[in-house]
């Protein structure tokens, strides 16, 4: 029970405290690139929590069972990254057959999953911090909820941006960058919160 509590007191760490675009400005490409619209950018959300969690568990078991046995930590960012990218390719095989619409809305932003420092950077924090593997598991599918609740909101605030009569000198990007700025102050409220 006590380790249920610790699983679920780190899941809320990660989504709320930890999370990767407002605290540690993971996947900030995506997050700016896909959230002009909510739908797309449930889409990557979903795509990136996949992704995230898949990877987690890969990640681990590879650094586990195959790294460290034959003394090959040193390759973990290059094992990771490979790893990655096989899961972002089976992800855009599978959208680009039964989801067709969402694959032409995440365009260029699909194979950028691969690159996604938020799909890296979880797998190497739960190697870093020492995770066994349901934490691992756990910690990598509540930042991935953590980035998909992150992108929903932004996108939220965009369609807003669109009816807003900003001074020219801020339309467009200055006035998203802003956006974001305000957001990420509202989210280090939670800094404070020791779980």
């Amino acid at each position: 029970m006590e380790q249920l509590i610790d699983i679920l007191l780190l899941m809320l760490s990660s989504v709320l405290v930890q999370n990767f675009i407002f605290a540690k400005f993971y996947g900030i490409c995506p997050f700016l690139g896909v959230s002009d619209k909510p739908a797309t950018a449930a889409g990557m959300g979903m795509a990136v929590t996949f992704v995230i969690t898949l990877s987690s568990a890969a990640t681990w078991a590879v650094y586990y069972y195959i790294l460290e046995p034959f003394r090959l930590t040193f390759l973990k960012t290059i094992a990771f990254i490979l790893i990655i990218a096989a899961l972002v390719q089976l992800i855009e095989m599978f959208l680009k057959k039964f989801v067709p619409s969402l694959y032409q809305a995440l365009g260029i932003y699909l194979p950028l999953i691969t690159t996604n420092c938020a799909v890296l950077g979880s797998a190497l924090l739960n190697i870093q911090n020492g995770y066994n593997f349901v934490y691992s598991v756990a910690v990598g599918f509540a930042a991935a909820i953590g980035f998909t609740m992150a992108i929903l909101i932004f996108a939220g605030v965009r369609a807003r941006l669109q009816f807003a009569q900003a001074p020219k000198s801020f339309q467009g990007m200055p006035l998203v960058l802003i956006s974001a700025g305000l957001i990420a102050i509202a989210f280090s409220g939670f800094s404070g919160i020791n779980f």
